[in-house]
């Protein structure tokens, strides 16, 4: 029951864009490093896009996120589409950063990564994502570093 009113809240669009606003006003340090707001471009209008999702893992220069929703999440298909992102973490605005979509075994060894280290989260994030896919969720993992800067 408690999966099932996780999946409804985060369907629930007004709740999960409210973190947005946050960051967006300079309160993101609010979530300290446990959240990640990303600025992407939309596929087709090119406009400024935003989403707030947990960071599922932080080495240095490295961060990645799991699409939840999978591989139709709008956000997920827009980096996959363009590539261009832009990271608010913490104190840290707007910093430019390279993508990379990990594939299906890298993500699965990534959440594996995630689900030892946060077990309670897991068990509930999991079972919610499952509920809204109807089916055992696949969750792809996002990856950002610094960009490459030319010699």
């Amino acid at each position: 029951m408690t999966d099932r009113l996780v999946a409804r809240l985060l369907a629930t669009p007004w709740l999960v864009r409210a973190p947005i606003w946050l960051y967006r006003s300079g309160f993101g340090w609010i979530f300290g490093d446990r959240l990640v707001m990303i600025e992407h471009l939309g596929r087709k209008s090119h406009e400024r896009r935003f989403v707030v999702v947990e960071v599922a893992e932080r080495e240095h220069n490295v961060i990645r996120v799991a699409s939840g929703f999978g591989k139709k999440a709008q956000w997920y298909r827009n980096l996959q589409a363009n590539g261009v992102a832009y990271l608010s973490t913490g104190h840290a605005r707007r910093a430019r950063a390279a993508v990379r979509m990990l594939g299906p075994e890298e993500s699965a060894e990534r959440l594996k990564v995630y689900a030892a280290e946060h077990p309670e989260a897991w068990k509930h994030l999991s079972a919610a994502m499952d509920y809204a896919a109807g089916g055992e969720a696949d969750i792809p993992i996002v990856e950002f570093t610094p960009p490459e800067t030319a010699p």
